[in-house]
């Protein structure tokens, strides 16, 4: 009599498979801590270019220009509290200034790095 062969698999194949699905979740893991930190990375960015275009849109859209020098203050936006730091200058060309302000989220607990944004416009001067 012949012995009928065996079916499925040894103990060391399923060890193997198991280290192999094992790998690739813990893997997945990682992936999806690092792609919810991206994302709230860039929440964070986005609402920072938001309040920057705001306080451009701010005073580009004055009829009196900013004045020129630095100034230092404080908005809020979604309940969130972002320093600006302002810095006007007069260009060589007469008649326009230059706008440089940077945002930063100050809330309580954030981490976030300055936004800077460029402008030119009509100086009235």
């Amino acid at each position: 009599m012949q012995a009928k062969p065996q079916n499925g698999f040894t103990l060391i194949e399923m060890l193997v498979a198991l280290a192999v699905f094992a790998i690739a979740a813990l893997t997945l893991l990682r992936m999806e801590g690092a792609s919810i930190a991206r994302t709230a990375d860039l929440d964070q960015r986005l609402l920072r270019e938001v309040v920057a275009q705001n306080l451009a849109t701010e005073w580009l859209t004055d009829p009196a220009p900013p004045a020129l020098g630095d100034v230092n203050g404080q908005v809020t936006n979604l309940g969130r509290a972002f320093a600006f730091a302002r810095h006007v200058e007069p260009m060589s060309d007469a008649g326009v200034i230059r706008v440089v302000v940077s945002v930063r989220e100050v809330t309580p607990g954030a981490r976030s790095q300055a936004f800077t944004l460029e402008f030119l416009r009509p100086g009235g001067l």
